[in-house]
């Protein structure tokens, strides 16, 4: 744990990855903002953390772009400053191509890319006029290379690598750093909540999530990633090799994911 970092702000508080490092970041006594659209579930995760008096809840809509530059100014209010973003809210899919509505790539894409980069593109000023800041983007291997069911959902998590290597190449010399985060299957309620082909939620839990890292292991290595500074990192089990296998042989990738019965 980096002793400089005081302030760390979380998208996608309220469950999952990003209530799990609330709850890692308060033992360490970090001041915290947590961010989801739900301002009594936000509450719930700051109830389980340690010196709540140091956690500040600041509820939103990760596709209200027009209302980042007030929200960032707000989030600054709380502490005066904010050392880490981490832009973990997101939602994942589960349809075949053939029977995915454009409206659901719509969202995936709004929600899982332009957010963050709406949000990203707010507190970028702040960054460089207090002379550094970091940035920690949680993608996915899926953002890496791709599988069934999951078009919409690897496409954005594709997209965010496009934007944050952009930036890091672009800030580097404004002491602004970007460490991407590459989970495979956590166990977390990512599935449940995942888009169908019409926009519903999946409603159930995927065997490999719920076989997949658990999350408390997970948000211990993405805090020390961020605290190493490190520019990206993957996690989980037999997919993570996906990632070294793409740079290998595509195509050997390519017959691999389409026998593995992906769902």
């Amino acid at each position: 744990m980096n002793n400089k970092t005081k302030v760390v702000w979380i998208t996608g508080a309220s469950s999952g990855i990003g209530a799990e490092l609330a709850r890692q970041y308060s033992n360490f006594g970090v001041k915290l903002i947590l961010s989801s659209r739900r301002a009594d579930v936000l509450e719930q995760v700051k109830s389980e953390c340690s010196n709540s008096e140091n956690i500040k809840i600041l509820p939103f809509d990760l596709i209200d772009f027009k209302s980042m530059s007030k929200l960032v100014k707000s989030a600054y209010e709380f502490f005066g400053t904010i050392d880490v973003l981490i832009n973990n809210a997101g939602v994942s899919q589960r349809s075949l191509i053939i029977d995915t509505e454009f409206e659901v790539y719509k969202k995936l894409i709004e929600i899982n890319y332009l957010g963050h980069v709406s949000l990203s593109n707010a507190i970028l000023p702040y960054f460089i006029e207090q002379g550094g800041g970091s940035f920690v983007v949680v993608s996915s291997v899926m953002g890496k290379y791709s599988s069934p069911y999951r078009s919409g959902y690897a496409a954005a998590k594709h997209a965010l690598h496009g934007y944050f290597d952009a930036l890091r190449m672009e800030h580097q010399n404004d002491d602004i750093y970007v460490t991407i985060i590459c989970p495979g299957f956590v166990n977390t309620s990512i599935s449940k909540n995942s888009f169908t082909g019409d926009g519903t939620p999946l409603g159930q839990y995927d065997r490999a999530n719920s076989r997949g890292l658990p999350v408390d292991f997970l948000a211990k290595k993405i805090i020390s990633a961020t605290s190493q500074k490190k520019w990206e990192v993957s996690f989980g089990g037999k997919e993570r090799i996906g990632v070294y296998l793409k740079r290998l042989s595509n195509k050997l990738l390519h017959y691999i994911v389409k026998k593995s019965n992906v769902r």
